[in-house]
């Protein structure tokens, strides 16, 4: 069997390693990849949106599966285009992708079928959006409408921090059209993480929960960021959310999309709050999370090839997970999520132990070993038998990759064992 991965970073290369794990794949292909994941994917350089060159391979090369790893192809349609070509792809349509690709459009699919979430507005005139934040007073939540790399949300703690964030979105355009339109929510307070399932129309096959980290910085604090670090299972979100998140969300709204005429199948990211009146969603995304696919697939004992196999058949599937958690923390260019300088080498990489779980997202290989290649270099993670030891051992190993060029948050995972760094 032959398997196709579309994407570049540390979700790709985790799918890539989960997948060359199935002892019937013969030949694992990631599209373009990065030079990390090359002992075991070949990378093929081709990027996400050449959608022809994609597809020309695919036949070229007979491959069985490809599973879309990113959400900018899903958006411009590659689903569509492979199944036009009768070919076997696991992901959403572009009006399936849209759940993600419009905030706007998300919480109009939520507010019609009830499923919970932040009050909100939307607005396209930044003087209207103003007026609006000034009636209601901070904080608020503004969030670019569409995709921004996980960047376009700006908790306002301040009128000035609100008004600043939509005269950059709006005014400056800092995301481009994906700000041309934004949603303005309620402030909700709670523990958040991430609920994420395969889906198949009204066919719903859930993951572990995992706990994703945004903010830059320790202790929640600097800018919102793709992802800093990850770990599952939750233990501090109960059986209980578990369920209410299950049948009043997932199951919802997959039931909602398909009655919309816009039927999901793939894998649907649920970003989620436990506030004080229940669980309520802060987002959707249409594809698996970076980094919750880090230290959700190390988890996963069922094989992931016969599990999508299962989904796009619509047949029944027990996903068996490991009692194992996983925790993993993400390296970053200094500078980031705003300016940073590439080719900084990444030192200490051989002296790495082998049982440590590294994923490559932003790196490049030179004459001179591994360089940094982009904003979030790669993910440490570690498998152990408790939280606390697998930190232990994440932190250990993150000594050594220490340097004046990257940097990484201290506290990933601290709020499952409730204690200070």
């Amino acid at each position: 069997m032959k398997v196709l991965i579309i994407g570049r970073g540390g979700r790709e290369h985790a799918l890539a390693w989960k997948v060359a794990q199935n002892k019937i794949v013969t030949d694992v292909f990631v599209a373009p990849g990065n030079d990390g994941m090359a002992d075991i994917a070949t990378c093929v350089p081709i990027f996400e949106h050449q959608q022809k060159h994609l597809i020309a391979f695919v036949k070229k090369e007979r491959i069985d599966l490809t599973i879309v790893g990113s959400e900018l192809p899903l958006l411009e349609g590659i689903v569509d285009c492979f199944q036009e070509n009768g070919l076997t792809i696991f992901g959403p349509t572009k009006a399936a992708a849209e759940i993600e690709g419009s905030k706007a459009f998300a919480k109009r699919v939520m507010q019609k079928y009830n499923i919970p979430t932040a009050k909100c507005e939307i607005f396209t005139e930044l003087e209207k959006a103003k007026s609006y934040v000034s009636q209601q007073g901070t904080p608020l939540v503004i969030k670019a409408d569409g995709l921004a790399a996980g960047k376009g949300v700006v908790v306002a703690k301040t009128m000035e921090e609100a008004y600043a964030a939509l005269d950059e979105m709006m005014r400056d355009e800092k995301f481009g059209k994906s700000s041309s339109k934004v949603v303005i929510e309620e402030f909700l307070e709670g523990e958040e993480f991430s609920f994420i399932a395969f889906v198949n129309g009204a066919h719903v096959y859930p993951l572990a929960l995992s706990q994703d980290h945004k903010r830059a910085f320790d202790f929640d604090e600097g800018p919102n960021t793709g992802g800093m670090g990850a770990y599952s299972p939750v233990p501090q979100i109960s059986r209980t959310v578990y369920e209410d998140v299950l049948e009043n969300t997932i199951r919802k709204v997959a039931k909602a999309l398909k009655e919309e005429g816009r039927s999901f199948t793939g894998v649907l990211y649920a970003g989620m709050i436990a506030t004080e009146e229940g669980p309520k969603v802060i987002e959707f995304n249409a594809r698996f999370g970076d980094p919750e696919a880090q230290v959700l697939l190390p988890r996963m004992k069922s094989d992931i090839i016969t599990t999508i196999g299962s989904v796009l058949k619509g047949e029944p599937c027990n996903i068996e997970w490991s009692e194992d958690v996983c925790v993993g923390v993400v390296l970053a260019s200094k500078g980031y999520p705003n300016h940073y300088d590439k080719n900084a080498s990444i030192k200490g990489l051989e002296q790495v132990r082998k049982d440590t779980l590294i994923f490559h997202a932003g790196t490049k290989l030179t004459n001179q070993g591994f360089v940094t290649n982009g904003g979030r270099v790669l993910l440490v993670g570690s498998l152990a038998k408790t939280i606390s030891e697998a930190r232990s051992n994440v932190y250990k190993e993150l000594v050594n990759l220490q340097s004046d060029d990257v940097f990484y948050r201290h506290d990933i995972a601290s709020k499952a064992l409730k204690v200070n760094i």
